[in-house]
């Protein structure tokens, strides 16, 4: 079943992927939802598609490379937080106020990570700057569900109320999902493009995509997923944050493995993204749909500045629909899309045991985004990739359900530790292997804007 699911990624993308070796089985993680069978899928495709890469390369090896994936080590990966220490210490990774809540006639998640997105809540809720969980509590119980996820809505704020598979699949933006594409390819005109041929970065590169430059705009778990699956093959990843966007600090450090970290405000700085963007190869952003956009970054803007670029856009709810432009996290599309529902008995939201969907779609954009570079190879132009959270769950949805009794798996085989500016590190390793490229960082995670705006290296232009 793996290897066929990561056989039509390919064929869906336009591309040829080696042969995936797949190693254990599932179920790994307990849970009804095929959570281990999506893990190995979505690590294996995107480990295909950078053999694939690799392949085309100068200096490559003659001889195609073994390619396998581990479904104990994938599903490992999608619980990486969870595993993360700082020496020996659990990162902090909830806020007091997020959490579940029940309302009168169900159940609301509000998402509060961030303090903006906590005071929408108070807001929404007639509450006080000062207001605790209980008071939280007493005020959803007395709204529906829907009217809470409304107003917290309205008021900028995240929250989604717990709805049935059903319910979901007869919503306008349950429909309006089920029409997307698992991962969106598309071309997108340019004024030029790179020259047709072997695959962009320096003739004698020592890993799979070597000279391969990545800006990586993106916050919490899949983008940033994303970029750091694709430095652990060697690609060059500049992490673009500013100082007055919120984050949550322990995420900042666990998916920072491998790259280098700046600051640029936008508002006053856009000609310092534009010259990064010139000479990028690829662009993953997970802003809400539009707000790049809106500052002169849309896929078209990107495409005009660098011709032959790959632009990864990573949402919640995808770009069409009545929620195309909401804000939105991995627990709040398994609220609304049934997932917590029927996870658990009903009476309660029960979550994945990992942020499945947040890990699956950041695989997913890191294999979209090697695959618009190969697609680039062959036809020249620059290419869009758009992955989506909800669409994500949508696939996890149709892959069947499992026993949902499984015990934890044992990772202590798959962690390592690594010194760093912010004490002992201890992580999951990249998961996925390509004989004679083993993926691995290498660099520790930097303090948030702690390098200059600027590429490292003179190579990467394809």
């Amino acid at each position: 079943m793996i290897e066929g699911l990561i056989k039509r990624l390919g064929e869906e993308a336009g591309i040829a992927l080696p042969d995936v070796r797949v190693t254990g089985d599932d179920p790994v993680l307990p849970s009804v939802f095929r959570v281990d069978t999506a893990a190995a899928a979505s690590v294996g495709a995107v480990t295909a598609a950078v053999a694939a890469y690799w392949g085309r390369r100068e200096g490559a090896p003659a001889a195609r490379p073994d390619v396998s994936v581990d479904v104990r080590h994938a599903a490992a990966a999608f619980q990486s937080e969870r595993h993360f220490r700082i020496d020996g210490k659990r990162a902090v990774l909830w806020a007091p106020l997020s959490g579940d809540y029940r309302t009168s006639d169900g159940w609301i998640k509000l998402h509060c990570n961030f303090d903006h997105h906590r005071d929408a809540a108070l807001r929404a809720l007639g509450l006080d700057a000062g207001a605790g969980k209980d008071d939280v509590a007493a005020a959803c119980a007395s709204r529906t569900g829907t009217d809470v996820e409304e107003a917290v809505t309205l008021e900028g704020g995240c929250a989604a109320a717990m709805r049935t598979r059903r319910e979901w699949l007869a919503h306008p933006q349950g429909r309006a999902v089920a029409e997307l594409p698992l991962v969106g390819l598309s071309s997108l005109p340019a004024p030029a493009t790179p020259a047709r041929g072997t695959a962009s970065g320096a003739a004698d590169a020592p890993r799979p995509l070597s000279g391969v430059r990545v800006l990586d705009l993106t916050r919490v778990i899949a983008g940033p997923v994303a970029a750091r699956i694709l430095a652990a093959h060697g690609a060059e990843v500049l992490r673009v944050g500013a100082a007055h966007l919120p984050e949550v600090p322990g995420l900042v450090v666990e998916t920072a493995f491998g790259k280098r970290s700046c600051h640029v405000d936008l508002r006053t700085e856009p000609g310092v993204l534009r010259d990064l963007v010139r000479r990028a190869d690829v662009v993953i952003q997970a802003y809400r749909p539009g707000a790049l956009r809106d500052r002169g970054f849309g896929v078209d803007d990107l495409a005009a500045l660098r011709p032959g670029i790959v632009s990864v856009d990573v949402s919640a709810y995808g770009s069409r629909g009545p929620w195309g432009s909401r804000r939105g996290f991995d627990s709040l599309v398994q609220m609304v899309s049934g997932i917590a529902h029927e996870n658990g008995d009903g009476s309660r939201p029960v979550p994945l045991p990992a942020q499945a969907l947040d890990h699956a779609t950041g695989f997913l954009a890191a294999f979209g985004a090697i695959a618009g570079l190969l697609r680039r190879t062959d036809d020249g132009g620059s290419w869009h990739v758009e992955v989506a959270l909800a669409r994500t769950a949508a696939w996890l949805d149709g892959l069947g359900r499992a026993a949902g009794d499984a015990p934890e798996p044992r990772v202590d085989d798959l962690l390592a530790t690594m010194g760093s500016a912010f004490g002992t590190l201890t992580y999951v390793r990249p998961p996925g292997l390509i004989e004679g490229a083993e993926p691995y960082w290498a660099s520790a995670p930097p303090p948030q804007g702690g390098h200059p705006a600027g590429w490292a290296t003179a190579i990467g232009r394809g």
